[in-house]
C-alpha cells in the first residue's frame, strides 16, 4: 500500500533555500518549484539564509503541500 501523496513547493523568496525531508535534500533557487512524493505526515524543512547571516528554518507538513486533484 502506497500512502504517499504528490507535493508541490515553490521558493517565492529572492534567496537560495535548502529543502529537505527524510528522503532528500535539495537546493531551491528563487522561483524554482519542486514536485515530490511523501507521506502526508512528513515535514518539509526549508532553510533560508537571512540578511543577518542567521539561518531561518521553516517546517511545513506535506499534507498542506498536496497537489489538488491527486488521490
Amino acid at each position: 500500500m502506497n500512502n504517499q501523496i504528490l507535493c508541490f513547493y515553490k521558493n517565492t523568496t529572492n534567496q537560495l533555500q535548502i529543502a529537505r525531508n527524510e528522503c532528500f535534500e535539495q537546493v531551491v533557487f528563487p522561483g524554482e518549484q519542486l514536485l515530490f512524493k511523501a507521506r502526508p505526515d512528513t515535514e518539509l524543512k526549508i532553510d533560508t539564509d537571512t540578511k543577518t547571516g542567521v539561518i531561518k528554518t521553516s517546517k511545513i507538513l506535506c499534507l498542506y503541500l498536496k497537489v489538488l486533484g491527486e488521490d
